[in-house]
């Protein structure tokens, strides 16, 4: 059998040696991991489809609905550590499958809530839940695909996430319109129950993805040292608040500042969706391929922040579609380079923990967007000054990105040095 070496020194399998019943294991494996994030986002992105619709249901302004992506950010933001080094001390399956089930039915009492403050304490409980999907999921990948694929392996991950976006948005605005949001989110929310079943009986993980010795608390506090870690995190606040910008408020800057209808939004934002998936995909593959993962971050930076300044700007309805669409593609196309980065440099052993690490940085970014823009948004009556700063962020995640670049060669000329 063919092995390679890891970067934290155990054998793992190479490209030519996931045959057989391993390689069908895998397909299997990441197929249901897929379908539960398929699921999962139904619920997740219905939030922001639906939020005009919950605005005028719970009588809230729109500083009141950035609160309720600020509840469940704040409490996902927090448990991203604890759920990363969980998933390297326990192994990552049951933890997916306690996250799934946990989100899935706080996404159906949602519906059942009329009352805005229990709405905002309900979404703050689930974001604990949705912290044990992230650096989990991410690991269970991982776990499934040889090292030299690792920004594949991450950017598929969230694939399924922008199916499920495609597929609310297609269907989610005609079904509020006929059984209303409440209605049309307990039905996602029985599909979640359902792939997370299913995941649970029929997924497994990896065998010999444990490690021999279990993870420390101490080995997780180690990792606070490395000054890349550091640099990955504030990227990663300015990703996910580029992120939150363009996916949480997109429908209702759309709807509010543009005058379009919720159907109109809807497959607006199942076409930005739709060029997420394959930007996924080709991020991983392009970082992989040229073996340079802070220049595909850099570069989507940079088209973002352009993007962020042009989406209030321009007044032609084909202009703001074709920016939409941009913007799709470079949000997506450095995901997995970047959360590959620190896994490539700090080993496998650590990915839950680094990944934890570097996505709680990510949503205290996506948290303060959420609110800011909203707050942006009341006070001067659009959402133009909010995207516009938005733009500046991205540059300076741009510039970031070329000392990651430094950084990441420094650290992987020491390794081989060492070895």
């Amino acid at each position: 059998m063919e092995v390679s070496a890891r970067p934290d020194g155990r054998p793992a399998l190479t490209a030519a040696a996931m045959t057989g019943p391993v390689k069908r294991d895998r397909i299997i494996n990441v197929s249901l991991v897929f379908v539960c994030q398929i699921c999962h986002h139904l619920t997740f992105f219905g939030i922001a489809l639906f939020l005009p619709l919950i605005r005028e249901d719970l009588q809230i302004t729109y500083t009141q609905a950035g609160a309720l992506s600020a509840a469940v950010t704040l409490s996902y933001a927090l448990g991203q550590i604890p759920a990363g080094y969980l998933a390297d001390r326990f192994g990552a399956r049951r933890l997916f499958f306690i996250g799934l089930m946990g989100w899935t039915f706080l996404s159906l009492s949602l519906a059942l809530i009329h009352s805005y403050w229990l709405a905002v304490l309900n979404l703050f409980v689930a974001g604990m839940f949705r912290a044990l999907l992230f650096a989990p999921g991410l690991r269970l990948l991982a776990s499934w695909f040889p090292p030299e694929r690792g920004a594949t392996a991450m950017s598929l991950y969230m694939v399924g996430g922008y199916v499920g976006n495609i597929l609310l948005s297609l269907v989610g605005p005609a079904l509020a319109a006929t059984l209303g949001w409440r209605t049309t989110f307990i039905l996602f929310a029985v599909l979640g129950v359902a792939a997370a079943i299913a995941y649970f009986t029929l997924g497994r993980a990896k065998p010999g993805a444990g490690t021999s010795r279990p993870f420390s608390i101490r080995d997780a506090l180690r990792l606070f040292e490395h000054r890349i870690l550091w640099i990955c995190g504030a990227i990663q606040f300015v990703r996910f608040s580029a992120v939150t910008g363009f996916s949480f408020w997109l429908p209702s800057l759309l709807v509010s500042d543009r005058g379009f209808s919720l159907q109109a939004a809807g497959l607006i934002f199942a076409m930005s969706a739709a060029f997420s998936v394959p930007a996924n995909a080709l991020g991983g593959y392009l970082s992989d391929r040229i073996g340079n993962p802070p220049l595909v971050i850099g570069a989507s930076l940079t088209a973002l922040a352009c993007a962020s300044v042009l989406l209030v700007w321009v007044e032609s309805v084909p202009v703001l579609l074709l920016i939409i669409a941009a913007s799709a593609v470079f949000m997506q196309l450095y995901f997995g380079p970047l959360f590959f980065v620190p896994l490539e440099v700090l080993g496998q052993r650590s990915a839950g923990t680094a990944t934890g690490f570097c996505n709680l940085f990510a949503n205290l970014g996506g948290l303060t967007t959420a609110y800011a823009l909203g707050a942006v948004k009341d006070m001067t009556g659009s959402f133009t000054w909010g995207f516009i700063s938005l733009g500046g962020l991205c540059l300076i995640g741009a510039a970031l990105s070329v000392v990651l670049a430094r950084m990441r060669t420094s650290a992987l000329k020491k390794k081989t040095s060492a070895a």
